[in-house]
């Protein structure tokens, strides 16, 4: 006798309903992932989209030059800065200096100390003499210009020294002063001044008057006999070429 099939209900079987508890827990999971790399692949393409937007370049750039402008002007005010201590320190050089040139003769003006202000601050003694500060803003350079170029006479960051060849630079331009005038003197180039200077002229005798007046009327009238022959050659010359 064959045993009874087992009833038939009509819902689906309670296997096929439930399913593991660790199999639900995996498709979630992949859910999730799925979710998540679409929502962050539309935050990237938004980014993407804002980033290269006009009006994004147009602010980036505007801050770029906002911070640029404010580099440059604080750069400019160290510059500033920088070139003020260098006047600052020449100052106190030409304080220092002002004893040694105040011995100069008052007949000697060869010297003129100024500061001139511009890109490199100097300090000239004359014409070809000039104290400048180093690129350290620290020590002192003393140069002077000459037919072979520029040289440098001394250089230190104690002013004392520079002091010290300041004057022997101005003692030596005092010495070639003294040579240039002794050799215009011996050339006679000074002596024929001194002596024009100190001959009194004589006026001139009454002949010589009368003969410089002559030779005046004698230049006048062969001028105007000179002209004169001019205008007749040219009349003869136009009645007898060029007829009526």
């Amino acid at each position: 006798m064959e045993d009874p099939l087992p009833a038939q209900t009509d819902g689906p079987r309670p296997s096929l309903l439930r399913k593991p508890t660790t199999e639900r827990l995996s498709v979630a999971a992949a859910a999730e992932d799925v979710s998540g790399r679409i929502d962050s692949g539309r935050i990237d393409s938004g980014k993407g989209a804002t980033e290269h937007r006009p009006e994004h370049r147009t602010a980036t750039l505007a801050v770029a030059l906002r911070r640029a402008r404010v580099e440059n002007a604080e750069h400019s005010a160290a510059l500033a800065d920088l070139r003020a201590a260098e006047i600052v320190r020449l100052e106190l050089l030409a304080d220092a200096l002002a004893p040694v040139l105040a011995q100069v003769p008052e007949d000697v003006d060869i010297f003129d100390v100024a500061i001139a202000h511009g890109e490199r601050p100097r300090l000239f003694l004359d014409q070809i003499g000039f104290v400048e500060m180093d690129r350290d803003r620290r020590t002192y350079r003393f140069l002077q210009d000459t037919r072979h170029g520029r040289i440098t006479l001394c250089e230190s960051a104690d002013m004392d020294e520079i002091v010290d060849a300041a004057t022997n630079y101005v003692a030596h331009r005092l010495i070639e002063r003294e040579k240039a005038l002794a050799i215009d003197y011996a050339s006679g180039g000074a002596a024929r001044v001194l002596r024009e200077a100190g001959v009194e002229k004589k006026p001139a005798p009454s002949w010589e008057k009368a003969y410089a007046a002559f030779l005046f009327f004698i230049e006048f009238v062969g001028s105007a006999a000179f002209f004169g022959l001019l205008a007749v050659i040219a009349m003869w010359a136009y009645r007898t070429y060029l007829p009526a």
